[in-house]
């Protein structure tokens, strides 16, 4: 709208002084023209609004109060330095504004500290072989949990599709990938958004449960979840070079289990490690190469077996 666009030209204007009218139409995208007859709007309804060979400016002292934030503003301020995920969420305008009207708000010291913060520091949720969460019913699923709607839906598990009836509490965003936490039949559950197959937002509405904390509740889970993802244990050889790569490839407890392991006449380390299930903990193990000998237990060494035989028939026939 233009009345939008208008207050954002003198926010502009009050939050980062002489601006040009090209670097105007790129912050609106809009065409320098268009800023032109704005500039001429802004000037007849009595802004204190010049310009000279270096672009436009508000005279000294003006400043507007013009600077309430709207709903949706209000609810992409928790996203203001993650924009891929306002992005995700139909969020990108109103976090965009709403960063403006706060820049507009500050006195001239914090705002150049904020602005020295925007420049020096920048969030990226995603992993390095990812872009991000590619989930087609996000932004239908974001306006279920602020509206405290309920919804139904089709979901693939790992070994099913199963159908939902939810409470959706609120969503998370983790490595790059966004989980809905949801009531059913009494019991708080995390869900892939991603692995949403259908969804269906109903206008029936649910009461926000007394007493509940999402980030409180997300630590809990991951806590739980960390709990359950070691099921059993490994007698492992581990190489001196393989030492420093465990973090990286199999992660924190492993590696300090790895470390207080006993150090042998030949250098290699003999350790008992933590592992998920055995064919998870086959294709970690595998990564590390030559570097690891699994000793128990025998169905697992027998499975990292199978596998080294069968790449080396494949190898050999290759070669």
């Amino acid at each position: 709208m233009r009345a939008d666009r208008l207050l954002s030209l003198v926010l502009l204007l009050q939050s980062r002084g002489r601006l040009s009218a090209t670097a105007l139409a790129n912050e609106l995208d809009v065409s320098v023209r268009t800023v032109y007859r704005d500039m001429v709007a802004l000037g007849t309804a009595g802004i204190p609004v010049y310009a000279d060979a270096r672009g436009y400016q508000l005279v000294d002292g003006f400043r507007t109060q013009l600077t309430g934030l709207t709903a949706d503003e209000a609810r992409g301020l928790v996203l203001t330095g993650l924009p891929g995920a306002a992005a995700a969420l139909g969020l990108a305008e109103a976090v965009a504004a709403a960063q403006l009207k706060l820049d507009a708000a500050l006195p001239d010291a914090l705002r150049e500290r904020s602005a020295r913060m925007r420049q020096r520091f920048h969030l990226d949720a995603p992993g390095w072989y990812q872009d991000g969460d590619e989930a087609d019913h996000l932004s239908a699923v974001a306006e279920a949990v602020w509206e405290q709607q309920i919804i139904t839906m089709r979901y693939e598990t790992w070994s099913d599709v199963v159908s939902r009836r939810l409470a959706p509490y609120g969503l998370v965003l983790k490595a790059g990938t966004w989980y809905l936490v949801a009531a059913t039949d009494g019991d708080v559950r995390t869900y892939k958004v991603n692995q949403i197959l259908e969804l269906a937002v109903l206008p029936e509405r649910f009461e926000w449960p007394l007493g509940f904390d999402l980030a409180r509740h997300w630590r809990e889970h991951v806590v739980a979840f960390r709990t359950r993802l070691h099921q059993g244990t490994a007698v492992v050889r581990f190489a001196p070079a393989a030492l420093p790569r465990l973090p990286h490839l199999m992660g924190r407890a492993v590696a300090e289990a790895a470390t207080a392991g006993e150090v042998q006449p030949d250098g290699w380390t003999l350790a008992t490690v933590p592992i998920e299930s055995e064919s998870h903990a086959e294709g970690a193990f595998l990564r590390l190469g030559a570097q690891a000998e699994v000793l128990r237990p025998e169905s697992l060494r027998a499975r990292i077996g199978a596998t080294v035989s069968t790449l080396a028939t494949l190898y050999e026939l290759a070669g």
